[in-house]
């Protein structure tokens, strides 16, 4: 898997695409922004904010509220706003705990077997409201990190993907072609808060 160059399959797909409707997993605000930039004129994208990971409500609530700012901002600039919306799942920060403490996880070092299993729990959620809004696709913007394997997250998603006759896999690793820099860039432009550590206590520590 980690073969694949997950760009260039990207832009082979929307190279051809325009006006479908993708839900796309959104992690956070300074994430979103270059992702959206990159897909807006190819899709009709919601940006899907289902992240039970950040067990800290008011960050919950701080990063939700910058992703809608966010939203706003994009969608005057490129006028993209009929286009380019907000879907928030339901906040079940006791389901990500209870998962990690049956898998024996909270010792799990980052980047591994807890964060895979963080990986499935939200693309899981993520594909099942695809399936229910009759979206074309569905992605996830967590590939922008340095610190997130790609690899992982696009196979998990190519994965669940396979279940049915659903929404199909976008496959992307945002960070390639200076991703993760104009995400930073961007976060400077739009006066974002940037936060240091993923969402969950495990990371916080």
């Amino acid at each position: 898997m980690n073969n694949i160059n997950y760009h260039r399959e990207l832009e082979k797909i929307i190279s051809g695409e325009h006006n479908r409707k993708l839900l796309l997993h959104s992690c956070c605000a300074p994430c979103s922004s270059y992702c959206l930039i990159y897909l807006y004129k190819h899709f009709d994208i919601t940006c899907f904010y289902c992240n039970p990971n950040i067990t800290d409500k008011d960050e919950y609530e701080k990063r939700l509220a910058e992703l809608s700012r966010l939203i706003g901002l994009i969608g005057a600039e490129y006028d993209c706003k009929d286009t380019l919306k907000l879907a928030v799942c339901e906040y079940e920060p006791e389901r990500f705990i209870e998962n990690v403490r049956s898998a024996q996880l909270e010792t799990a070092p980052e980047g591994g077997s807890r964060c895979g299993m963080c990986f499935r729990m939200r693309l899981e959620k993520t594909y099942e409201a695809a399936v229910a809004g009759g979206y074309d696709y569905f992605a996830t913007t967590l590939s922008i990190s340095p610190h997130k394997n790609a690899g992982l997250i696009n196979s998990i998603g190519s994965d669940i993907a396979k279940r049915g006759e659903g929404p199909m896999w976008l496959p992307a690793d945002f960070k390639k072609n200076n991703g993760y820099l104009q995400s930073i860039k961007l976060s400077e432009k739009y006066g974002l808060y940037r936060q240091n550590y993923c969402g969950c206590e495990y990371s916080k520590r």
